[in-house]
């Protein structure tokens, strides 16, 4: 049995019964629900609203997962022809989804980190580097011991009001000299979506520096366009809105880059040419393209874990999924303030969670309330002073206003 098969066919069914036009509750709950059966039996008894930090799996992903342990049993070494084919498949659908001008361009991690550290080990002198306070914790303590080890020289930008960051800062930043700039799409904490970005990207390049752009955020429920925004390099993951887990993330590389002018130190055997041949001519021969940014050995599972989330996202369409979040957001968003709760999403300006700020409270307070929603079946979660909620596709109305109804009630206590 043909197990991919049979996942892209049942996507796309489902996908198919779902007409034309704008998502809908019911056609949604009839047609695409049905796909995460398991997930969704197991936490029916809770709302999930944290579909921004782990993203609920379909019910192929554990066949898909299945598929490469099969090939394994069945064919021992002579499996990597198909794990090989797999993986090129991984990186043609994260180039589909970024709108990368080729496959190749998509270098697979096992962690957004992993393809920074590749950027960052790229640079033979100490490059000057800017970013925002606002990178997500990962990023921001590589950034951050970098600098200590004197490995980088780093301008960090501060929000504004609300933790909201404003584009001069970083047009001044850049102009004050850099190598590297290095922002997310959409802020981790308080959902910005950080304005002027193609701006910002343009300026970069007039400075004479490179841009990395942290998607993590955003891909898979905000359209993006890498190859228009004309950005270096990207990172991200399949862990949140591909529905991929942990360990499915990826590198992007334009293809100015990939002409053999970069240097990358963090590679490995995959990244050799004619992989399995084991020359080792003196200077190393490196693949073409984004394959001379390969590591040692790859963790086949991982790309058949995240093969039908990404199916998922590539059927039913980024445009839509947005425009659906979008609509989800500001009914939580209007039901909170009919309870006199302000929260922020729904807008053009914002990823695909709500935002209630605790700003001015303890220190802890969103956490408490994150936890006091999650022991009353609302899941959901906090960072710093923001408390997070997302809806996603799969939630119902009726979970909307449950979250909306839970939170009244533990603001009011």
């Amino acid at each position: 049995m043909n197990i991919g098969a049979d996942t892209a066919s049942a996507i796309s069914l489902a996908v198919a019964a779902l007409g034309p036009g704008a998502l809908r509750e019911e056609s949604v709950a009839r047609h695409v629900a049905p796909l995460f059966s398991r997930v969704l039996d197991e936490y029916r008894r809770n709302a999930y609203f944290a579909n921004h930090s782990l993203g609920r799996p379909l019910d192929a992903t554990a066949h898909d997962v299945a598929e490469a342990v099969a090939l394994w049993q069945a064919r021992l070494g002579d499996a990597w022809d198909a794990w090989s084919a797999e993986i090129a498949a991984y990186r043609g659908r994260l180039a589909r989804l970024l709108n990368a001008p080729r496959a190749d361009c998509v270098v697979p991690k096992t962690s957004a980190g992993q393809g920074l550290r590749t950027i960052l080990n790229s640079y033979d002198g100490v490059p000057r580097v800017v970013a925002t306070r606002g990178e997500f914790d990962s990023i921001d303590l590589i950034l951050r011991q970098y600098a200590l080890r004197g490995r980088i020289s780093l301008r960090l930008i501060e929000a504004r009001a609300h933790g909201l960051f404003e584009s001069g800062d970083l047009f001044d930043a850049i102009g004050a000299g850099a190598d590297l700039v290095v922002v997310s799409h959409v802020l981790f904490n308080t959902g910005q979506v950080l304005p002027r970005l193609a701006e910002t990207i343009a300026a970069a390049h007039q400075a004479g520096a490179r841009v990395l752009v942290d998607v993590y955020h955003s891909l898979g429920v905000c359209p993006v366009d890498i190859a228009l925004l004309d950005a270096d390099f990207a990172v991200g993951g399949s862990y949140k809105y591909l529905r991929g887990g942990p360990g499915a993330a990826y590198l992007y590389l334009h293809p100015r880059h990939l002409d053999g002018s970069m240097k990358p130190l963090d590679i490995g055997w995959f990244a050799k040419r004619d992989v399995f041949q084991y020359r080792r001519p003196d200077p190393p021969e490196f693949g073409a393209g984004g394959d001379a940014f390969l590591e040692s050995t790859p963790p086949v599972l991982t790309y058949y874990q995240a093969r039908a989330g990404q199916l998922f996202t590539l059927a039913i369409g980024v445009e839509r999924l947005r425009e659906y979040s979008l609509s989800q957001q500001r009914l939580l968003v209007s039901l909170l303030e009919k309870h006199g709760i302000a929260a922020s999403g729904g807008t053009d300006d914002r990823g695909a969670f709500v935002v209630v700020s605790f700003e001015g409270h303890a220190n802890d307070a969103a956490t408490r309330c994150a936890r006091s929603l999650g022991s009353r079946g609302v899941i959901c979660d906090a960072r710093g002073p923001w408390l997070r909620l997302c809806p996603d596709a799969l939630t119902s109305t009726a979970e909307i206003e449950r979250a909306a109804e839970t939170l009244a009630e533990i603001m009011r206590a």
